[in-house]
């Protein structure tokens, strides 16, 4: 696949796809931190078994699940938002079983996210890292 550059460019590139897309682009046209990309890279490599960039540097499973939490849950926006992470995958050319463990990664854990669309306070205190199969 590469190495975090590339990670860094699929998440560049998903978000420049979802900001383009009228479905997709609401959740990243707000206030987004300034390293959002490169944040969303740490957390993926952590995930995929590389080191815990986004554990030592920017927060917890938990942490993270409630930056997400309270949106209520938008089945047309997520389905909208996972085609367009698959076009990334496609455009930075991340091919193969890696591209199939990615996807179906990243459709776990968007789905894995209703539980917490009500409330914040849903997200309980100790939520284990989710990481890839």
């Amino acid at each position: 696949m590469g190495g975090f550059d590339v990670l860094v460019r699929l998440c560049r590139c998903w978000h420049e796809l979802c900001l383009a897309a009228p479905v997709a682009e609401h959740p990243f046209s707000g206030d987004l931190h300034p390293r959002h990309d490169e944040r969303l890279a740490a957390y993926l490599a952590q995930a995929l078994g590389g080191p815990e960039l986004y554990a030592a540097g920017c927060g917890d499973e938990s942490s993270m699940r409630r930056l997400h939490a309270g949106n209520g849950s938008a089945k047309e926006l997520n389905e909208a938002c996972l085609r367009l992470f698959d076009q990334a995958l496609d455009e930075v050319g991340i091919e193969g079983a890696t591209r199939v463990r990615m996807s179906t990664y990243f459709r776990e854990a968007a789905a894995s996210f209703d539980a917490h669309a009500d409330s914040k306070d849903l997200v309980p205190e100790d939520v284990p890292s989710n990481y890839a199969r």
